[in-house]
């Protein structure tokens, strides 16, 4: 059914990125916000383009027509318009349903977590931009998931290069969604969609692809601003500039070594106004795991400014850019490479365990641990009357508990405990 159960060791791992994320955020100011999962289903359609399809929508019951979630962007710009909010850097990390085909080895399921961050607010230009694609770059290095690139491009200079290759207004939506399967196939495939499919012209096509297969930094951009067609276009040439100043930034962040200036990256959904990205693993570090070297984007988002007005009765609109991080993609590379080493992932915190060597001592073992739980310490015992130390200890050892605090007749009768690191079998009376 293309959802999946989550065992302990699995939660675990998820808990460890999820929290790697939110530090993050907060380090960056940002606060947290909740939606409902359900929407007004008119909230949510024509906001995805060829992905609207994909929205599971509930049955007409007599009352309001409802649909569950898409993405945490629409909702989020629904609640910024309802409560006239104009300024706002938020994180949000929750549940997302899609009726979609699901490749579960890829991380790909119809119900599955977004991990988004975004800045609401008109500032100067690309600086809240900036930020983002830096958030991409550190969550992605503090995972340490090998090497990684950050595609970057603008709907505007994509609409120009449409425009500029004749491409008619009412069409570039429909360009746009085919020009975005080109990191999944060859460009004569993407070619034959264009002009079979979406009824554009061979010529155009031709003029298209010469445009959408470059990518670079600093240096293409400083080119197609001296392009002849480029430059002539009111679009292009604004985004142009602002990529330029993008690249200005980010060269200050010190992160330009991971970002291309990528022309074909289209993201296929329509609220997108300006600056656009997607970040992508390039390999991995252990060569004996097949099968996360095709897992796709890992983190992708943009600049939207005319969502929040299309949720406003007076039509204002808020400037909102974003980044949406891929945890359930992320999850299965991680999860792979952790079955392929073999080693345990723990799926307590627990401290200590509280052991006995005697029996009779259950009341001891209460107690104590107890006292442990009021002073905030993660404790353990077994629920039997008298378990034997050793089975206590093998315990300890199969869930990775580090310590185990003994309390026996002796130890009662001295008013002390013995404290065992489990791993190096030394022992402490305190």
């Amino acid at each position: 059914q293309g959802t999946r159960d989550h065992p302990p060791a699995s939660v675990a791992l998820r808990d460890r990125l999820l929290a790697a994320a939110v530090a993050c955020f907060k380090r960056h100011g940002a606060a947290a916000i909740d939606t409902p999962v359900l929407e007004l289903r008119e909230t949510l359609t024509g906001k995805y383009g060829e992905d609207t399809k994909l929205i599971y929508e509930l049955q007409d019951q007599g009352g309001e027509l409802l649909a569950l979630r898409y993405d945490l962007t629409v909702p989020f710009a629904r609640y910024l318009a309802m409560n006239k909010i104009t300024h706002m850097k938020r994180y949000h990390v929750a549940k997302v349903y899609r009726r979609d085909n699901p490749a579960t080895t890829r991380g790909r399921y119809r119900e599955f977590y977004q991990c988004d961050f975004d800045i609401a607010g008109q500032f100067d230009p690309m600086i809240p931009d900036a930020e983002c694609l830096k958030i991409v770059h550190e969550i992605l290095s503090d995972l340490q998931l090998g090497d990684f690139l950050v595609k970057v491009n603008d709907r505007r200079i994509l609409n120009g290069v449409f425009a500029a290759c004749g491409v008619p207004e009412s069409q570039f939506i429909a360009a746009c969604s085919t020009v975005d399967k080109l990191d999944k196939m060859p460009w004569e495939d993407v070619k034959k969609e264009m002009v079979g499919e979406k009824g554009l012209s061979p010529e155009a096509a031709d003029r298209i692809g010469e445009y959408v297969q470059l990518h670079g930094g600093l240096d293409l951009i400083e080119r197609l601003l001296q392009d002849p067609k480029l430059s002539q276009n009111k679009l292009a040439k604004e985004g142009l500039g602002d990529m330029k100043l993008l690249f200005e930034y980010l060269t200050l962040f010190g992160i330009t070594g991971k970002i291309s200036f990528d022309l074909s990256l289209a993201r296929g959904l329509d609220y997108y106004t300006g600056v656009i990205f997607e970040a992508v693993l390039l390999q991995q570090e252990n060569d004996h795991v097949e099968e996360p070297a095709s897992v796709g984007s890992v983190a992708g988002g943009g600049r939207y400014d005319g969502l929040v007005g299309m949720f406003d009765p007076k039509g204002r609109k808020v400037p909102c850019v974003g980044v949406s991080i891929g945890i359930e993609r992320i999850f299965s590379i991680l999860e792979q490479r952790v079955k392929a080493s073999g080693q345990k992932v723990r799926t307590t915190e627990t401290q200590v365990l509280v052991a006995t060597p005697q029996k009779h001592l259950l009341a001891a073992r209460l107690k104590l641990i107890s006292e442990l739980w009021d002073a905030g310490i993660k404790a353990e015992m077994l629920y039997k009357k008298d378990p034997k130390l050793l089975k206590q200890l093998q315990y300890c050892e199969d869930t990775g508990i580090p310590l185990a605090a003994i309390i026996g007749e002796q130890e009662l009768t001295d008013g002390v405990i013995k404290l065992r690191d489990v791993a190096t079998r030394e022992e402490v009376r305190m």
